[in-house]
């Protein structure tokens, strides 16, 4: 009697134990779930900030017209030209962390830019700034002044949207969107309401990145099948099919093969007869070859173990490479350090 209830009470609890592990499977299934649910939101967050360039905005203020407003800038080789971006005394924060401080620069029309220095100098971070992509950085705030076309770009009355689409921003990695290699060209321009010939916008955009050849067939196919030089060139298409005024690029050829980043960088020389291009790199024989003018960023350590950025010196390439006027842009484009 007792070894039937015995035997009756182990069945129970090997039941009991089974039950349990099915749950504890449902369990482990359930966790993988949610975080398949998580990656999903945090792809579809980051292709909102993406999409968020090209949506429709209210008219911006007048300062945004057209007719640019004359400012004129001095460097030390002495030649002058006009300013379409400004930054004066401009501090950025990240929290109550100073990332960059004092940067004063003058961006002017229809050159490419240069930014260079080591990691961490704040780069990116003033880059940024220039069509307020910090704004996506709870964390991020600014102090001093940056002006598009004589208008202070943090002013209250400036859409940020609508500034994104006169300022537009290639990324380090090539993020073209999941639709045909067409409808990565012609999305943005819908949804700023462009009622033209959308196929004479498509191929006018891929021959500017100079990308028609290759995908002149194959328009329907995904962007995503095209190779990596192909899909950064697809950005640079899908920036330009919003007509900007300038082109922002971190770091564009970071991710590719040397052969993909020779197209990019003469790309960046046909460009610049059209846009003012600012580009931040790591590469000195990039920013030589590319650039008109170049600024070098430096770090210096802070009290709290930390550093903070700033702007060291600003002036034509060539200068900058052969002729610097700080011991320190000397030593970092030589080499020494960095």
């Amino acid at each position: 009697m007792l070894v039937d209830v015995l035997a009756k009470f182990s069945y129970q609890l090997s039941v009991i134990s089974y039950q349990l592990s099915v749950i504890s499977y449902q369990l482990s299934v359930i966790s993988y779930q949610l975080s398949v649910i998580s990656y999903q939101l945090s792809v579809i967050s980051y292709q909102l900030s993406v999409i968020s360039f090209f949506l429709p905005s209210f008219p911006l203020p007048s300062p945004f017209s057209p007719t640019p407003i004359p400012l004129k800038i001095m460097y030390s080789t002495d030649v002058v030209t006009d300013a379409v971006l400004r930054t004066k005394n401009l501090n950025v924060y990240y929290g109550s962390n100073l990332a960059v401080r004092d940067v004063n620069l003058d961006i002017p029309e229809k050159q490419a830019i240069a930014f260079i220095g080591p990691s961490g100098c704040g780069k990116s971070t003033v880059l940024r700034c220039f069509n307020r992509m910090n704004d996506l950085v709870k964390s991020a705030k600014i102090e001093g002044k940056v002006t598009f076309r004589g208008q202070d770009i943090y002013g209250n009355s400036v859409n940020p949207v609508g500034l994104r689409s006169r300022i537009g921003m290639v990324f380090q990695k090539p993020n073209p969107f999941p639709k045909s290699i067409y409808e990565n060209i012609a999305f943005g321009a819908r949804l700023n309401g462009y009622t033209g010939d959308m196929d004479q916008l498509v191929e006018e955009s891929l021959k500017k990145a100079v990308l028609w050849d290759d995908v002149k067939d194959k328009l329907k196919e995904s962007g995503l099948a095209l190779s990596g030089g192909q899909q950064q060139r697809l950005c640079i298409a899908r920036a330009i099919a919003v007509k900007p005024e300038v082109i922002l690029m971190d770091e564009p050829c970071a991710a590719l093969d040397p052969i993909s980043t020779l197209k990019i960088e003469e790309l960046i020389h046909e460009l610049k007869t059209q846009y003012t291009i600012v580009i931040v790199t790591h590469n000195m024989q990039q920013a030589s070859r590319v650039s008109d003018l170049t600024a070098f960023y430096n770090a210096e350590p802070t009290p709290k173990g930390g550093k903070v950025g700033y702007l060291v010196e600003y002036d034509r390439t060539e200068a900058i490479f052969q002729n610097p006027a700080q011991e320190s842009t000397k030593d970092y484009v030589s080499g020494r350090f960095g």
